[in-house]
């Protein structure tokens, strides 16, 4: 089983970076997002690793950070999501985002995803629903309030300021965001009208 390589960048192809490990050379299948971060041909790379062993074919699945790799993972579980489905979903959302609209049971976003119909995507925000906290990467800080607005159970100001900074234009992830930040700076306590304000501070920085 190959977790990780450390080599050289040999060819970048549609789908596929080529590796050489030492004179050997690995074809690992990458989302479009990694291959557009992962640098040109010629220089030092490091992936972390998937691999898949069938009875006719051996394939490696390369990935930039071990928690893109594990919601690589997490996706196959969901019935209709393969590894082609679930490298589009990568391609198109970081694992924060990924994360967040998760919590948010946000189902137009993770719909963006070519191959992810309305079914599918109702799957990946129910069944991998509780698993955002514990991957949310970077998202973490205000994943549980984003589960609570998800779950229709967050507090009356909070959802209330969501709504409204969501209806001046901000997309829901952009919205719950800025109000978990006010609600640290405001208190728990704090009016939907209070949470409005410091969230537009938090979106102007």
């Amino acid at each position: 089983m190959i977790g990780k390589l450390k080599g050289v960048i040999e060819e970048i192809g549609e789908d596929y970076v080529l590796v050489d490990v030492h004179g050997v050379c690995y074809v690992a299948h990458c989302s479009a997002r990694t291959l557009s971060r992962i640098g040109s041909v010629g220089e030092a790379v490091v992936l972390f690793i998937e691999t898949y062993v069938r009875e006719d074919q051996l394939r490696l699945f390369g990935f930039l950070s071990g928690l893109e790799r594990e919601w690589f993972r997490m996706l196959q579980i969901v019935q209709g999501v393969g590894s082609k489905v679930a490298l589009a979903v990568l391609s198109t959302l970081t694992p924060s985002e990924l994360a967040n609209a998760i919590a948010l049971q946000d189902r137009t976003t993770i719909s963006r995803a070519p191959g992810v119909g309305p079914k599918v995507a109702v799957r990946i925000l129910t069944e991998l629903k509780s698993k955002a906290p514990a991957f949310s990467g970077d998202a973490g800080p205000g994943i549980g309030l984003k589960q609570e607005l998800g779950e229709g159970v967050a507090p009356a100001p909070v959802a209330d300021a969501v709504s409204a900074l969501t209806n001046l234009g901000y997309s829901r992830d952009q919205a719950a965001s800025a109000v978990a930040a006010a609600l640290k700076n405001g208190g728990e306590g704090a009016d939907s009208a209070k949470l409005i304000r410091l969230g537009l501070k938090e979106l102007a920085r």
